[in-house]
């Protein structure tokens, strides 16, 4: 359990971006190099990072475990927001495919057989949901009872958290389902089809890239 609690937090800052034409490279080089190290070492409440990137074209995903959505709070955070450094401050005018959202778990689940919690899992995949007040004792009632014990019979299964979104750019869901995987069977459509009839969410996945980063004491 140590280790567990030196990765995973009570909330997550989630991030996708697609690097500008012919600068992947590049632009892998400030993320990996500058821009995730940095905010884990150097801001207060940032537990630790892992990077992603789609099968569909050069599209990355980044999630950063926060102690609290507090963290994003810390004036340490906001002055790197508001006022960042040139490398970033050039990289972050370049990128699309921008989002951002902050998002409280609520909910965990893990395999018994999962190791630091499965969140080192080589598969995310994110279901994002709009739900409205009066439609979220439905799916945590789903969640609990079918969901995550039709997931508990898959052999890739490692974990699952559902997290309520608390700030949000560019849409406006309302929760974020994350399952980690070791590996994802599409042709079998296993993960579009489980909740689209009742809730629709809307599906993508990434696979891991690198090694997660971690605060250093």
């Amino acid at each position: 359990m140590g280790d567990d609690l030196k990765i995973k937090g009570k909330a997550i800052l989630f991030s996708e971006m697609t690097p500008p034409s012919g600068k992947e490279e590049e632009f892998n080089d400030w993320y990996d190099g500058h821009h995730s190290p940095s905010h884990v070492q150097g801001v207060p409440g940032f537990i630790s990072a892992m990077r992603y990137k789609s099968d569909d074209g050069p599209h990355y995903l980044a999630v950063y475990e926060l102690t609290g959505q507090e963290a994003l709070e810390h004036e340490e955070y906001k002055k790197r927001k508001l006022t960042p450094d040139d490398p970033t401050y050039q990289m972050l005018q370049s990128v699309s495919g921008f989002t951002r959202y902050i998002a409280e778990e609520k909910s965990f689940e893990t395999a018994s057989t999962a190791s630091l919690y499965g969140l080192n899992s080589q598969i995310v995949y994110c279901q994002f949901l709009s739900l409205s007040p009066d439609k979220t004792p439905d799916f945590v009632a789903y969640f609990k009872d079918e969901m995550i014990s039709s997931l508990r019979a898959e052999a890739t299964w490692r974990a699952t958290r559902h997290l309520k979104i608390v700030q949000y750019d560019p849409e406006p869901y309302s929760d974020l389902i994350l399952h980690y995987l070791d590996e994802i069977n599409l042709e079998g459509r296993f993960w579009e089809t489980r909740s689209a009839g009742k809730f629709q969410p809307h599906n993508v996945f990434y696979r891991v890239r690198g090694s997660r980063f971690l605060k250093t004491e």
